[in-house]
């Protein structure tokens, strides 16, 4: 008989793949959790219970088919878990790396819910991809026909890649544009390396590259081309920039000399691992390097600062939510590995300002409590009078979210709508905007968001464009 390879989980216990120690990953960028082996990577997998209703593929974004290639995994058979596990997800080995699991897949397991400790599907994910990679599995998109449509995508973060990728597998012609001089967006300059080794990245591009993705980089939409150019030269143009521009606070001492935005901070950082000539960095202004340091935020771009920063050789890392940990939204998972490396979590605080002059010396603290709940259910902030502080920093960094730009207004286009919050209004179903040949996907049209989210905009989007571009033919047809 042969042996059974699943529903484990009841002998065999949760099992992450092991993490370097806190006092060595603190000292250097690399990616903190090491790779599952063979044997380990299948045990772990066949911990699944094969749910006849899997709750981890329908919370997952992507409906990825977890079940089945976790199944795979488990009979050794990872070169068809590959295949499902891409059928789904463009970038399955950037998913499973980055991915908030514990909100997701891990966090709806029904062995989870049974008190067994959930199936680690991320990093299961990761080592299925990172061996298909190893073993050249991964090859460059060969449609099956050359089609004569072209698309362009303004944009090359996550849900611009994935919709040319979807894009070239049916053939049609794809240019990316992009502002930065590498493409990848926020998964190359906005994630720290100790979650997204930029190698990662930088391989999927390349096939991207070698499947017949052209991309223009440097490139400046509504400076260096124009918006009208761009859609003159393509049948269908898909926006996909994220939302880049910094939330802000108005308070006393705004604007003083060491008080950053998060994304600029994390740029420095990601650019000085590429070997670039970084002037912000290099004077200081960005190098956490013997500082008091103090990020303002509780989402996921505030836990990469603090742990930037640590990395960096900070005197002291503080972190100030205006929360609870219970009620913070960044991953708990990554909160605990913040701890582990020395960062100090302040909750329930918030920034009433910041002293010091013309550099800053310190953050002006209010201290919280937690009152009624408000229209979403969550317990409103509120202020506790007279028990403010300072707290002493050479280095705030603002980590408050992100908000879309003005594209209509940057880019010439008034016809292009926008909602009240200043993203672009899209059909939800086929992410066409106001501009019949224009579709946009992702942050600039739900707001800032999930990458897995991203991928599976612009996937969908990527299907909308290929029905919009085949209906002259049809109508020629007729």
């Amino acid at each position: 008989m042969a042996k059974q390879r699943m529903l484990q989980f009841v002998t065999v216990a949760k099992e992450m793949p092991e993490k370097r120690p806190p006092n060595l990953r603190a000292q250097d960028f690399h990616e903190i959790y090491r790779e599952f082996a063979d044997a380990k990577a299948a045990e772990q997998a066949g911990r699944c219970s094969q749910c006849g209703v899997p709750y981890c593929q329908s919370h997952c974004p992507l409906h990825n088919n977890i079940p089945d290639w976790l199944r795979m995994t488990a009979e050794g058979r990872l070169k068809e878990a590959y295949e499902i596990s891409q059928a789904t997800n463009t970038f399955p080995e950037i998913c499973g790396r980055i991915c908030p699991q514990d909100r997701l897949c891990e966090g709806n397991c029904v062995i989870e819910q049974s008190g067994h400790g959930t199936v680690t599907i991320g990093s299961v994910e990761k080592y299925i991809t990172d061996t298909a990679w190893e073993n050249g599995w991964v090859v460059p998109i060969r449609p099956a026909v050359e089609r004569a449509e072209s698309v362009g995508i303004i944009g090359a973060g996550p849900g611009g890649l994935a919709a040319a990728d979807r894009l070239r597998r049916a053939g049609v012609q794809v240019t990316v544009y992009d502002r930065y001089d590498r493409a990848g967006g926020l998964l190359t300059y906005g994630i720290p390396g100790f979650k997204l080794e930029k190698s990662v990245v930088m391989q999927r591009i390349e096939q991207l590259e070698r499947s017949g993705v052209s991309f223009v980089l440097n490139c400046n939409v509504g400076t260096d081309i124009t918006f009208d150019a761009i859609r003159g030269q393509h049948d269908a143009v898909l926006i996909a920039t994220g939302v880049y521009k910094a939330r802000d606070i108005q308070a006393p001492g705004v604007g003083a000399r060491g008080i950053v935005a998060a994304l600029d901070y994390l740029t420095a950082s990601n650019r000085k691992s590429f070997g670039d000539d970084v002037p912000s960095f290099d004077n200081g202004d960005l190098d956490a390097r013997g500082k008091r340091v103090v990020v303002i935020g509780g989402g996921d771009t505030a836990m990469d600062c603090v742990r930037t920063a640590i990395r960096q050789g900070a005197l002291s890392v503080k972190c100030l939510y205006r929360r609870d940990r219970a009620n913070m939204p960044g991953s708990q998972r990554e909160v605990q590995n913040a701890e582990e490396e020395g960062v100090e979590f302040v909750w329930l605080s918030a920034p009433r300002g910041f002293s010091g002059g013309e550099m800053v010396d310190g953050v002006m603290v209010q201290r919280m409590r937690l009152g009624a709940p408000d229209a979403s259910g969550r317990q409103m902030p509120e202020v506790i009078e007279g028990a403010d502080y300072v707290e002493p920093a050479d280095l705030a960094i603002m980590a408050l979210g992100f908000e879309p730009e003005e594209l209509p207004t940057l880019w010439g286009v008034p016809d292009l709508t926008v909602t009240r919050w200043g993203t672009i209004k899209a059909d939800f179903r086929t992410h066409q905007t106001s501009l019949p040949d224009v579709f946009a996907a992702g942050d600039i049209v739900r707001g800032a968001s999930l990458v897995v989210w991203a991928i599976r905009d612009g996937r969908e989007a990527a299907d909308a464009i290929l029905d919009y571009i085949a209906q002259p033919a049809q109508v020629a047809a007729e």
